[in-house]
């Protein structure tokens, strides 16, 4: 025979429940879903037929859910690229750009070096992309270092830049000569290419993530180094005191993360584009950043905001197909999901 629960006892058990950190986030979200389906009421559509083909579209079939896995890839590597520096410290608003920086230093591999099996050209493109975000994020941390200048301002401009030397190599010396004047670069040989699975756009780039967010929270939660990079992050002063390296911790969060983000245009152009062209990133680097911020930097937490920003955004294209919504009203459920997810934080915090 059960004993009635009392409303003292009923009440608590409510409390428990919403303390935890991942139905806290649940409900930011759907709180999120439900404002966003009042400014589709309000702008003359029916929600609960936009979230219908939405979620058709994505959830409900094997191309939707190969796209958003497609998506995921820069995602998660971008993400990570952010949630790694942010253990000590930093701000790394620059994941763009060293996707970028990431998929010019693979694409030269591809085009200039001539290995004559996958399994040599696939590793040396991962190779020359990590090196390229980790150096074009290196280039931050110098000035921080050298010059006092914040790494929120020096990584977000380097975006830009990024893009822009990019685009004098695919509008100048790597421009394909037979591209009828597209600037875009030759297309890769077969052998620099990540293999597809299953007859998808998804690809074998998919390991690069995976592998990723496991050393990432192995690293991060069960070795020395790990504490130390918390210990950096929570007081710099009292680390330094501690006798850990602050500047040596700075610098390897930072080449760390720029790496990942470069690993994310290697697999673009591999996996994806076959051929390097201008815009190959649709903003992927910061779409990473907002999911490194809403998941509290957590590596393991990023699965799940990179698989809903994944679904919001393949879910825009479905509607945008469909002539159901614009795909750009999308970045507005984006916004509000992030914008919730932090609120509901910051009222926690208050609360405690």
């Amino acid at each position: 025979m059960t004993t009635p629960i009392s409303l003292n006892q009923a009440r608590g058990v409510a409390i428990t429940l919403t303390d935890r950190p991942i139905v806290r986030s649940l409900m930011a979200v759907a709180f999120a879903f439900i404002v966003f389906g009042i400014f589709i009421a309000i702008i003359g559509r029916d929600p609960f037929e936009v979230y219908a083909k939405m979620f058709e579209g994505t959830l409900g079939s094997k191309v939707g859910l190969s796209e958003v896995g497609v998506r995921m890839i820069p995602f998660v590597l971008t993400a990570l690229a952010a949630s790694i520096p942010a253990r000590v410290g930093l701000i790394n608003v620059g994941g763009e750009g060293q996707l970028y920086i990431g998929a010019w230093a693979a694409t030269g591999v591809a085009l200039y070096v001539d290995f004559p099996t996958i399994w040599l050209m696939l590793p040396a493109m991962a190779f020359a992309g990590f090196l390229g975000g980790a150096v074009w994020a290196g280039f931050a941390i110098a000035l921080r270092h050298f010059r006092n200048v914040n790494e929120v301002i020096s990584t977000l401009l380097s975006n830009y830049v990024a893009i822009l030397f990019v685009n004098v190599f695919v509008f100048g010396a790597w421009k394909n000569p037979t591209g009828f004047g597209y600037p875009y670069t030759a297309n890769f040989e077969v052998e620099s290419i990540l293999p597809a699975i299953a007859d998808t756009r998804l690809h074998f780039g998919l390991v690069l993530p995976v592998i990723g967010i496991i050393a990432t929270y192995l690293f991060l939660s069960r070795t020395r180094w790990g504490a130390n990079m918390r210990a950096v992050g929570g007081n710099p002063d009292a680390a330094r005191r501690r006798g850990i390296p602050v500047l040596r911790y700075l610098i390897i969060a930072m080449l760390v993360g720029g790496g990942l983000a470069g690993l994310a245009g290697m697999s673009e152009v591999s996996g994806i584009q076959h051929h390097l062209r201008p815009g190959i990133s649709n903003s992927l680097g910061f779409m990473g950043f907002l999911a490194s911020w809403m998941a509290n930097h957590n590596p393991v937490a990023i699965i799940g905001t990179c698989f809903l920003i994944a679904v919001i955004v393949v879910g825009g294209d479905v509607l945008q197909f469909s002539g159901n919504l614009p795909s750009a009203a999308m970045l507005i459920l984006i916004g509000l999901v992030l914008f919730s997810i932090l609120g509901f934080r910051r009222f926690e915090r208050k609360t405690e």
